[in-house]
């Protein structure tokens, strides 16, 4: 490892590495390293398959999942509950309730969470969206799906008040979540609890 220490193409590849959430310095030069070991055409798929995911990987026009169409596999599947939509944070907690496997209606991602601090507020959020949504009048229910977290709270908090008016009902995920935890790295079992369990927003 401090072998490569010190190169400049080692380094620049280490500052974008750490980048990623959970990856460290130690981290980015084991995934260098590896890289390395593997020779030309592991390093040709990844580079090939990065300029893919960025050609071909957009926002979903209805729900802002990631999507290589118009619309996502979700919003496009005429299996789905047109009446009921899941609020959440990000794509990433979307994939996380899919693999629960309970849920069959559609999403909505915001893009984010409500932060004053990391100037994070309702006009950067995909909350117009939503409302318009909404206000076509097909949707029963809301599930308020963000991380129950300081932010993500203020968030559900703000989506039930825009969604109260608008449609029939609007639950919450059940308490059950561990405060301070993310949806992305919670279990199956933990998430198809507190799909099961929604309560009365």
């Amino acid at each position: 490892m401090t072998a490569m220490t010190g190169l400049p193409s080692v380094e620049r590849v280490v500052s974008l590495f750490v980048r990623f959430p959970g990856v460290g310095r130690k981290s980015a030069q084991r995934m260098i390293h590896h890289l390395l070991r593997q020779g030309p055409e592991e390093m040709d798929q990844l580079i090939r398959s990065l300029e893919a995911l960025r050609r071909n990987v957009r926002a979903c026009r209805v729900c802002f999942n990631l999507a290589e169409a118009e619309l996502c596999r979700i919003c496009a599947d005429p299996k789905r509950e047109p009446d009921v939509i899941c609020v959440l944070e990000e794509a990433a907690d979307l994939m996380a309730i899919e693999r629960a496997g309970l849920y069959r209606g559609l999403y909505h991602v915001l893009g984010g969470r409500l932060s004053p601090l990391d100037g994070m507020g309702p006009e950067e959020l995909h909350l117009d969206a939503l409302e318009r949504r909404l206000r076509e009048g097909q949707v029963r229910e809301v599930v308020v799906a963000t991380n129950p977290t300081v932010e993500g709270e203020a968030t559900a908090h703000y989506v039930a008040q825009l969604a109260q008016p608008l449609v029939a009902k609007v639950t919450r995920l059940a308490y059950g979540l561990p405060m301070g935890g993310e949806l992305e790295y919670l279990d199956e079992s933990t998430l198809y609890q507190a799909l099961a369990g929604r309560r009365d927003y």
